[in-house]
């Protein structure tokens, strides 16, 4: 499987999605042809999985983990290419993905907006705490993680996801209401 996933320390909960598996793992420090590369050297059978903040823009990346701001697009427009080729074998966890590959034309598994950080409850007026937060993102990760090992069809796991939702609460219900197959 191929990972990209810059470091970041507000989204390392989602390294549980490939810890133990056979990957080759990519970060900030790999530039756009190099993501390139690896992208068009990917076989179609091979999951790609991106990880990390982002947009209906691309995935984010940043070279000072304690800034709050992001330096760069690390998958963007320019990859869509590859990305599409690769057919719907692509897993994207990110805010909107899903408004990404909408414009892009891509096919999986993708996120749309998930609020991992209290910030962004007050922004979507999810009422939380950052320990439910805390607890919730791992429940849902290792759920996902789960969900991918057991091989669940990618176009199954929304619903399955959403069905795993066990204590409903505004910010449960927002989050596993905002995965999607395209």
């Amino acid at each position: 499987m191929l990972v990209i996933h810059p470091k970041d320390k507000t989204t390392t909960v989602l390294a549980a999605l490939y810890e133990g598996a056979q990957v080759r793992l990519l970060d900030q420090t790999y530039s756009k042809s190099e993501i390139n590369h690896h992208l068009h050297h990917t076989t179609k059978s091979e999951r790609i999985m991106m990880l990390g903040h982002g947009s209906d823009k691309g995935l984010f990346s940043r070279d000072d983990d304690e800034q709050d701001l992001f330096d760069r697009l690390l998958v963007y427009h320019p990859h869509a290419y590859y990305l599409r080729k690769h057919g719907a074998n692509v897993v994207a966890l990110w805010c909107n993905a899903d408004l990404f590959a909408r414009k892009e034309g891509l096919h999986g598994l993708f996120t749309g907006m998930i609020i991992s950080e209290l910030s962004e409850a007050l922004v979507y007026e999810v009422p939380t705490t950052q320990s439910e937060l805390d607890e919730e993102n791992v429940k849902l990760v290792r759920r996902l993680r789960a969900l991918l090992d057991e091989d669940v069809p990618l176009n199954d796991i929304p619903q399955r996801m959403f069905a795993l939702n066990d204590t409903h609460t505004p910010l449960t219900d927002f989050n596993y209401s905002h995965f999607y197959y395209l």
